[in-house]
């Protein structure tokens, strides 16, 4: 006696969901405060509109998802870098119109909080909050998860300088770029 399975079902339209990376965000961490706080800025665009979250935003061609986080918090924010990580994490969600799964590199930059925040057009307004209100004020999960994320790797211990990004350079070359793992 044979065993026969039942015949594999393939989809007709031969849709498939695309994984996609076009989009870099960071995480602005208040430098030298007592009690550790975030940048969240309030979307203004029809996207998302009225939701807090951190900047992000496309990476632009020939630029690096770091170079783009980098240029994003200057354009969203105004505010200078003093240091700057990959956060060893990646945000990901599922793009409905687009059918796409989309992955975000995240990236931490530690900025001095006196500095002034100048808006773009982008976002209504900001606010420095703790890792608890960011996590209640968000609107998903991997916002939250990737605030968890950070406060136990950058807030509850210092970071690995495996992850520092130099950015008084063109090339970015920190420590954990200038070594070849297998």
């Amino acid at each position: 006696m044979g065993f026969r399975s039942a015949p594999f079902a393939r989809p007709r339209n031969n849709v498939n969901v695309r994984v996609n990376c076009s989009v870099a965000s960071a995480v602005l961490l208040a430098q030298n405060e007592r009690s550790p706080r975030l940048l969240l800025l309030r979307r203004s665009s029809a996207q998302l509109r009225d939701e807090w979250c951190h900047v992000a935003g496309g990476i632009e061609p020939g630029e690096t998802a770091w170079q783009a986080a980098l240029r994003e918090i200057g354009e969203e924010t105004g505010l200078a870098v003093q240091r700057f990580y990959s956060a060893d994490y990646t945000e990901q969600f599922y793009e409905m119109k687009r059918n796409i799964i989309q992955i975000v590199p995240a990236f931490v930059a530690y900025v001095d909080a006196a500095q002034p925040v100048r808006l773009n057009s982008e976002h209504s307004a900001f606010r420095w909050v703790t890792f608890v209100e960011a996590k209640q004020m968000v609107p998903f999960g991997s916002q939250r998860r990737l605030y968890e994320e950070i406060q136990r790797e950058f807030v509850d211990r210092e970071p690995s300088h495996w992850l520092a990004i130099s950015i008084a350079g063109d090339l970015g070359a920190g420590p954990f770029t200038e070594h070849v793992f297998p």
